[in-house]
């Protein structure tokens, strides 16, 4: 898609969750309608759009009337199915993120050779489709290493530490016996990430990298700006930029990176081909939110200026935190709720960012 999208257009949007309705929040700002299907129906995004549909990815009569409906289509996260996007297509219906980028999301293989063949650091890596392959892959790799399904991870989930060779015999059995990847340990100083954005038109903008502190595998903290040198955070976008052009990307991404023990070295550890987590912290620090950045890339639109007016951190509310957090906010926080009511031990149900003087 090259033209501008027109106020009053409407954005269709695969996936319900708290992304989705931060992105629908966005559009409507912008005079831009939101159409979102998902099948769940307790979908937090359903609430702030009168324009839903409820049904399977897989249901292409459903997809087909949805396509109709909408200008554009995009999504909130990577795990929507190949079969999905291939329909999106096939019904005359732009993309955005194109479907090369969650192919390549999808995969934590195709990730890695990916972004290794767009000229950026990544672990060693070796595919394992059974434990002859994983033990092979631990002598050429070495330990400790960490074995992560190809397909379907998150916040931890679908990937085992091993730390010694006790840990290697029952290790692909733990993960189900489904293809893996095997990643060399990255000995790092910090996890950093860089939201960027490209426009249709090629445009690219990109916000301060974020330091970001993980509890039991999940996004505890992002705090802008990160404690690394103009260098590394010159060197973070850079990576950054490389990705999303070779990619042909468009909308908003995330880039994860360890910054190593070795002076000033980068690894990408994974991209995400939509707004991300590490990335909330633009609502309240920026003028332009990574939310609104992403409306205004996949619509064509000029990008907005990604220049921080504060410093912040940004807290993940999880569990039980939220009713707490919420009703005792001290003034100077800002907190979003993401409008899910069933509280589970370990699901983000929102965030708070807090913010002060700018300082560098």
């Amino acid at each position: 898609m090259t033209e501008m999208l027109q106020s009053g257009a409407t954005i269709g949007i695969l996936g319900g969750g708290q992304l989705g309705r931060m992105l629908a929040l966005a559009a409507h700002k912008l005079g831009l309608k939101v159409h979102i299907f998902c099948p769940d129906p307790n979908s937090p995004a359903f609430e702030v759009t009168p324009h839903k549909t409820v049904a399977d990815y897989l249901d292409f009569a459903a997809l087909e009337k949805f396509a109709n409906n909408v200008d554009l289509v995009t999504y909130e996260f990577e795990n929507v199915p190949a079969e999905t996007a291939e329909a999106i297509l096939k019904f005359n219906k732009p993309l955005a993120p194109g479907a090369k980028a969650l192919a390549t999301a999808q995969d934590r293989l195709v990730e890695k050779t990916f972004i290794q063949s767009a000229g950026v650091s990544v672990a060693p890596f070796a595919n394992v489709e059974s434990q002859t392959n994983l033990e092979q892959a631990i002598e050429t790799i070495g330990l400790p290493a960490v074995l992560k399904t190809r397909r379907f991870g998150y916040d931890g989930k679908g990937q085992l530490f091993l730390r010694k060779p006790e840990d290697i015999p029952n290790a692909f059995k733990e993960l189900g016996e489904q293809p893996c990847v095997l990643e060399g340990f990255v000995s790092f100083d910090r996890e950093i990430s860089v939201i960027i954005a490209r426009s249709a038109s090629g445009e690219v903008a990109a916000y301060d990298p974020a330091e970001n502190v993980h509890q039991n595998a999940i996004l505890h903290t992002s705090t802008v700006p990160a404690n690394i040198s103009d260098n590394v955070a010159q060197q973070a976008v850079a990576a950054a930029e490389k990705i999303a052009k070779a990619l042909d990307y468009v909308g908003v991404m995330g880039v994860e990176f360890f910054v190593t023990d070795q002076s000033d070295h980068l690894v990408v550890n994974e991209i995400a081909p939509r707004v991300h987590n590490s990335g909330h912290w633009t609502e309240a620090a920026c003028v332009i939110s990574q939310f609104e950045q992403h409306i205004r890339a996949i619509a064509n639109w000029p990008l907005g200026a990604t220049d921080r007016h504060s410093d912040v951190v940004m807290t993940n509310l999880l569990g039980e935190d939220i009713e707490r957090t919420v009703k005792s906010l001290p003034a100077h926080m800002m907190v979003h709720h993401y409008g899910k009511y069933e509280v589970r031990a370990g699901r983000k149900l929102g965030h708070i960012n807090q913010i002060s003087p700018k300082k560098s």
